[in-house]
């Protein structure tokens, strides 16, 4: 598996925020896919209600995922194609490794997959004397500069242009150091030149699937390069890695949850190509790989079903709940110090790699609620978030100074009488203190918010509670 760094987030988060090329992209980024979500959203009247069909899809399947994901085995081995059963990441990597010393591999082409990135593959090739090209150009870009992918969609967008012109300087050492490269369309000639005869050289194409489809044995993949299609049509082998929860029943079905795939994540009505993948190549086809073979990756997966994270699963990978994220727009995904980053990686990780290791992640969150809002699969992030952080406080993990914390704040909230008491006064030295100024630029147990923050001073007419019995509202029962 890629290394594991979640440990890390608040140290990474801290560098985040001081790093100004970091801060130009991610402000670039909020704007562009927020805007284009909605406007998206807003042409489609019934949005909502595929929304509603599209979980209710997910939610069928997930209810019946081994008949389905038998079905979806049997229909493959029709079509001449195999299909290989891997619980662990190691599993993973030696099949896919048995297939491509069998076809005496030395290079691969790689259409984008968050999975080869969830295994660590692009480093099991290398150490196996194998070449990994990645042709998605964000993915391509992050591999010239050894970093992982920073956002599900856009691996990419921590990268500002100049930053992609030195790597390609760096990288592309047979061409002109004087060349030009401050046009995007300069730097997307170079790679298109670059990839191309790679595409050609390559002995195996690995892509990850948006879908798996039960009724035909097809994978799906959508991109907006065409980079897929060039990945699993060209090698004498395609190998899908896909995880277990991307098959659905029909193809209708990820029709139906495709209109809200798109849009959510890049606002295009649909991308630009949506590739099907049925078997290898037949005896007429012009094209196309001599095998097929699909690696379904489970790594904890199974055990999420039937439990309070199960609706997880239902996630497509679409990354509105990272652009909409507070805590994404201010950090970007390399903080989160694994492969999933924002909320749906707040919740993702912690399962699949345990509390112990990502149990911390899902405090990172405001609980604004908008990941929720936004997601097209309706997925309840901020209560799974909090069943994590309960989980995390259960077996005694996290700071012992918020545990602690959390502990007279408890004591208190048992005893609504004296809470009351306390907030009342506490609000009242507030708002004599702040009265001036209408602010606090710092204050005591409060450093990590008046760090990069102003907390405001009360206004007067007390607490809401007080507010509230002033008006006549009744107050609640004694425990």
């Amino acid at each position: 598996m890629q290394d594991v760094k979640t440990g890390t987030f608040i140290a990474n988060a801290r560098v985040a925020l001081q790093d100004e090329n970091l801060q130009v992209a991610l402000t670039k980024m909020k704007t562009g896919f927020v805007d284009r979500r909605s406007e998206a959203r807003a042409k489609l009247p019934e949005f909502d209600q595929i929304r509603d069909q599209a979980r209710d899809i997910k939610n069928h399947t997930l209810a019946h995922l081994d008949y389905y994901l038998e079905r979806f085995e049997r229909k493959v081995t029709e079509q001449g194609g195999h299909v290989h059963w891997c619980s662990t990441p190691e599993d993973a990597r030696q099949t896919i490794l048995d297939i491509c010393r069998r076809l005496d591999v030395k290079t691969v082409t790689k259409g984008k997959t968050m999975i080869a990135e969830e295994i660590g593959l692009n480093d099991f090739f290398e150490e196996n004397g194998i070449e990994p090209i990645e042709t998605d150009l964000g993915e391509y870009i992050i591999q010239l500069r050894k970093e992982p992918p920073s956002h599900i969609i856009a691996p990419a967008v921590h990268v500002l242009k100049h930053e992609v012109a030195e790597a390609f300087v760096e990288k592309h050492v047979e061409r002109d150091p004087d060349r030009s490269l401050e046009e995007p369309r300069e730097l997307l000639d170079e790679a298109r030149e670059e990839l191309r005869q790679k595409f050609l050289d390559a002995d195996v194409g690995v892509t990850g699937a948006n879908f798996l489809i039960a009724e035909t044995g097809t994978s799906v993949i959508v991109t907006n390069e065409g980079n897929g299609d060039l990945t699993q049509a060209i090698p004498k082998a395609h190998i899908v890695l896909a995880s277990l929860e991307k098959v659905v029943p029909t193809l209708e079905d990820a029709s139906t949850i495709q209109r809200v795939l798109a849009r959510s994540a890049t606002g295009q009505e649909a991308s630009v190509y949506t590739t099907f993948s049925t078997g290898p190549r037949r005896p007429d086809d012009l094209d196309g790989p001599g095998e097929y073979h699909v690696v379904l990756l489970d790594n904890e997966r199974s055990k999420m079903i039937g439990t309070e994270f199960q609706d997880m699963l239902r996630c497509i990978r679409c990354g509105a709940c990272l652009n909409h994220c507070p805590v994404y727009n201010s950090v970007g995904g390399h903080a989160y110090g694994w492969v999933y980053p924002g909320p749906m990686g707040s919740v993702l990780t912690p399962s699949l790699i345990g509390v112990e290791e990502a149990g911390h992640l899902p405090n990172a969150s405001s609980f604004c609620g908008r990941c929720e809002e936004v997601c097209p699969m309706r997925i309840p992030l901020p209560k799974m978030m909090r069943h994590l952080r309960e989980r995390e406080f259960d077996r005694g993990l996290g700071s012992q100074s918020v545990r602690t914390g959390i502990r007279i704040w408890a004591f208190y909230a048992k005893r609504p009488e004296l809470y009351r008491a306390l907030a009342n006064l506490k609000f009242s030295i507030l708002g004599f203190l702040g009265r001036g100024k209408g602010r606090f630029r710092w204050l005591p147990g409060a450093g990590g918010w008046t760090k990069y923050r102003d907390f405001p001073a009360p206004q007067p007419g007390g607490t809401f509670q007080a507010q509230w019995y002033e008006r006549g509202g009744a107050r609640s029962p004694k425990p």
